[in-house]
């Protein structure tokens, strides 16, 4: 029936206007936000919603001095429309129409008690208790969006405090009714925090997200879903009710950023409101169903006496690097997916002068730095039209015209890295930034590789001078069998001999063996090398103690 519905609007000295309108709320008004535009004097902004559906039509006045009228009696509140009614709107008159001559159906009562009770299903012949949970959850999710009409309170501009309780108080009413009905076990309070994660929040995931233990959790589909907890993945019991509510879930966290996930766009980097990292793709893409992989930050940032504490640091090297990033060395940090390049970095803005003026610039805002002036840019993806990106190199092109005093580039993957080394190497020394690479001398094969993607046709020779002249540290970070993560090497770039860059490490970590725990055993230890800046050091007057430097003084160091 949805699509033989036409709506007539019959305008003051102008001849009808008709179009056919599918199921669905929309919002009338004078304003041009809304759905069905009446532009008059006596017309509201937002005067009312127009609701069409397959079991009946109505009308509800936004605004009471406003006045709706329907066949000339006022509409208060709600009131049912059947075909042919006029609905006058100031000047308008608007009429729906069925084009197969059927009437209408009127619409159900809008009170809950006037629903059809739920039937509590039998028990399932395999795995009984959990199959009579999952369709108990789905028919009240199921009620739910029947009594709530989110399309309804969404036209109406609900503010999400407003939905948020409204859907809470519903999901109780219902599961009230069927109270007595519930089998043995079943906890009603438990089941509406359930449906209400499910329908408003991440489901399932709720609970694990809360859970500072969890680093990183992967849902494979609706019913399979992972978590990594120190640094080992595990399989939870969670499951969702099916793969729409994934794809549900999904809409809901990448919405609100602006992005977008459809078969067109089959995958989406986004992030949650405290700054935890989203990647979700679904099918055709992904064979298993929807797919979602978020990264959680710690809520309160780590600091270098975390890391310490960790194992990840020793604290003569956290202080060689709060000196590097003092006398504005740029500096990269370096490793592969998952060992902690972005919270290595946040760590080092810990360290950044609160008299800069700092830009930081990602694909997905991640960074928290705990700075005063910080100017936070993030990167737009394309419209469903395949237009409107903003790139991360369009960023560090407008960043420099932004005065800046230190630019952190979430991390370099493309054309960026060319633009980032003029950058460093044209005033805006002490820059941040990371690099997917495994060793300090992939590094500079990456960037090379980068500086070629932006479709400059530099000789080699020309990347190398550009790269031994803009980067002074490489900050190497691994993860280990047993799920820790370590900086592994602190390498300095000294310069370039012919067509090879020149490098020399300054600090690294030894493995010595696994512990009876199957704990990573080892220690860090300096090299002995001295980095070619130290005059620079002395030049800023800054405290620095070479023992840190010395492989037979070190351990001494800060005693």
């Amino acid at each position: 029936m949805a699509s033989n519905v036409i709506l007539e609007i019959r305008r003051p000295e102008k001849p009808p206007k008709s179009q056919t309108i599918a199921d669905g709320a929309y919002s009338v008004g004078a304003d041009d936000e809304n759905q069905i535009i009446l532009p008059h004097d006596d017309v509201a902004a937002r005067h009312a919603i127009l609701v069409v559906g397959a079991d009946g039509w109505w009308v509800e006045d936004l605004n009471d001095p406003s006045r709706t009228l329907i066949d000339g009696t006022t509409v208060a509140g709600r009131a049912n429309v059947t075909s042919g009614q006029q609905i006058q709107i100031g000047p308008y008159a608007l009429l729906l129409h069925v084009s197969n001559g059927e009437s209408v159906p009127p619409p159900p009562p809008a009170t809950p008690a006037a629903q059809p009770p739920l039937v509590v299903p039998e028990p399932m012949p395999e795995d009984p208790r959990e199959a009579q949970i999952l369709s108990i959850k789905q028919q009240v999710h199921t009620e739910l969006l029947n009594r709530l009409d989110l399309k309804r309170m969404i036209a109406m501009q609900a503010g999400e405090g407003e939905l948020h309780q409204r859907a809470e108080a519903t999901i109780g009413d219902i599961v009230n009714e069927v109270r007595d009905r519930l089998p043995d076990g079943i906890v009603p309070e438990e089941l509406i925090k359930e449906i209400y994660d499910e329908a408003i929040g991440l489901g399932p995931l709720e609970d694990l997200i809360a859970d500072e233990s969890i680093t990183e959790i992967m849902v494979n589909g609706h019913d399979h879903v992972y978590v990594e907890r120190a640094g080992r993945v595990e399989r939870t019991g969670r499951r969702f009710l099916n793969n729409d509510s994934v794809l549900a879930i999904i809409e809901r966290i990448v919405s609100p950023i602006g992005r977008r996930i459809d078969e067109s766009q089959p995958y989406v980097d986004a992030r949650l409101r405290d700054g935890s990292r989203v990647n979700a793709i679904i099918p055709p893409l992904s064979l298993v169903g929807p797919c979602l992989t978020i990264r959680k930050f710690s809520k309160e940032p780590f600091t270098d006496e975390d890391l310490i504490r960790f194992g990840s640091l020793e604290r003569f090297v956290a202080d060689f690097l709060r000196v590097c990033v003092l006398v504005r060395k740029n500096i990269i940090v370096a490793g592969g997916t998952g060992t902690g390049k972005t919270t290595l970095l946040n760590v080092l803005s810990n360290y950044l002068p609160e008299e800069d003026r700092i830009v930081t610039i990602e694909d997905a805002a991640e960074l928290r730095l705990n700075k005063v002036h910080v100017v936070r840019l993030e990167a737009r993806p394309p419209n469903i039209e395949g237009r409107g990106a903003i790139t991360i190199r369009d960023l560090v092109r407008n960043s420099l015209r932004m005065r800046p005093d230190r630019i952190v580039v979430g991390e370099c993957r493309g054309g960026e890295a060319l633009d980032m080394l003029q950058a460093m190497n044209t005033g805006h020394d002490g820059s941040l930034t990371t690099v997917h690479a495994n060793t300090p001398r992939d590094v500079i094969s990456r960037i090379e590789t980068m500086v070629l993607m932006s479709g400059m046709d530099l000789p080699v020779r020309a990347i190398r001078e550009q790269i031994s002249s803009a980067v002074d540290i490489i900050l190497q970070i691994s993860r280990f069998s047993d799920g820790t993560r370590k900086v592994v090497s602190v390498t300095e770039v000294v310069g370039q001999e012919g067509d090879q860059i020149t490098m020399q490490e300054l600090f690294a970590y030894k493995q010595t063996g696994i512990d009876a725990d199957g704990r990573i055993a080892g220690e860090f230890v300096p090299t002995g090398a001295v980095p070619v800046f130290i005059e620079d050091i002395r030049a800023a007057n800054i405290a620095f103690d070479q023992r840190m430097l010395d492989p037979q003084q070190y351990r001494s160091y800060g005693r």
